[in-house]
């Protein structure tokens, strides 16, 4: 009997000892960086800025990008460059927006201003998160958008900004990050640590919106999770991602996911199951220590734990990191150009 409760004994501690040494050896594992300082540059037409969001459509053509001026740009290769897709119901009614005499942020609330951007591959309709015209699309021949919605339980929209759509359902999902400050005035979100976001649910059968969750942070990127489970949220601040959950036992609530190192702005998933998350800006360091490296986005695991980050020269900013056939497309709302990583 000793010698049974000896090999016992001994088989306990063996696994014990396995488990602790695998468990070092994953907490051990670096975290891979990604730089982009040689990314190719594809620049944008002269005159605007700012691709806030990249997608491609069904037959893998692009990317698309909404940009300054209120448009969204479709990239037709180096023969044919960038051309217009898609614009807002006043883009071509209104001299001020195709003049270009008088700067963006200017003209932005009646031009509109396009940020978030998702096909949805059955239709080939372009859902447009438009800051300003609220949540709009456009068939798969492009030209004026359609405004689908511009207020939600009778509360204006103020600053629709990201979107994803579920592709078995075309429901899209999207956020209002305030319902007090519009785009343009997106700093004071900040530095009032307003929290009036909301994120919200169009039904594509319906044609009704609904809201998800209100007192948001300031709700940024969405992206509906491979298995449709759920949506994962970035909120610009206070630098985090969140669940919400959508199927199963925690349907309707609302979780931490991850804290970020920096100010999130899209979110997209990759292609292993995970997130990548563009940030705008690295969060300040306490210590006043000028940082190694500038991150501009990290993926995250399905977990929400950080396996890989990006990193560039000082003073380049991400708004958003599309994964392609293993390429890395790389959009800025402040660049003038679509960035690329081979």
């Amino acid at each position: 009997m000793a010698r049974i409760k000896n090999l016992v004994a001994s088989l306990l501690c063996a696994v014990a000892l396995a488990l602790l040494l695998t468990s070092s050896s994953c907490a051990a594992q670096p975290i891979k960086t990604t730089p982009t300082l040689w990314s190719f540059h594809l620049p944008l037409p002269n005159g605007v800025t700012g691709a806030e969001s990249l997608a491609f459509d069904r037959l893998g053509q692009g990317p698309y990008a909404g940009v300054s001026d209120g448009r969204v740009l479709k990239w037709g290769g180096s023969t044919l460059g960038w051309t217009t897709f898609a614009h807002s119901p006043n883009y071509r009614k209104i001299p001020l927006c195709t003049a270009s005499v008088v700067p963006s942020e200017e003209t932005e609330s009646i031009c509109g201003r396009p940020l978030g951007l998702q096909f949805f591959a059955k239709t080939g309709d372009l859902y447009i998160a438009d800051a300003y015209h609220g949540l709009m699309k456009v068939g798969p021949d492009g030209g004026e958008a359609e405004v689908l919605a511009t207020q939600a339980d009778g509360v204006p929209f103020h600053f629709v900004n990201g979107l994803d759509v579920d592709q078995a359902t075309g429901d899209v999902y999207f956020t209002d990050s305030s319902i007090t400050y519009p785009r343009r005035f997106n700093t004071e979100i900040m530095m009032n640590a307003d929290a009036t976001g909301r994120l919200l649910k169009y039904d594509a059968r319906a044609k009704q919106v609904t809201v998800l969750r209100a007192g948001l942070p300031y709700p940024n990127g969405v992206a509906v999770s491979g298995d449709r489970t759920h949506v994962v949220v970035a909120h610009t601040v206070p630098c985090q991602a969140f669940r919400y959950w959508l199927k199963g036992s925690k349907a309707g609530q609302y979780e931490l996911m991850a804290d970020l190192p920096g100010y999130p702005d899209n979110v997209r998933r990759d292609a292993k199951g995970g997130y990548w998350v563009a940030l705008n800006q690295e969060k300040a360091r306490l210590d006043a220590a000028a940082p190694v490296k500038h991150l501009v986005g990290v993926r995250l695991g399905s977990d929400g734990v950080e396996v890989e980050e990006l990193t560039a020269a000082k003073g380049v900013t991400l708004s958003d990191v599309a994964e392609k056939d293993g390429q890395l497309w790389l959009g800025s709302v402040e660049l003038d150009y679509v960035g690329l990583v081979y």
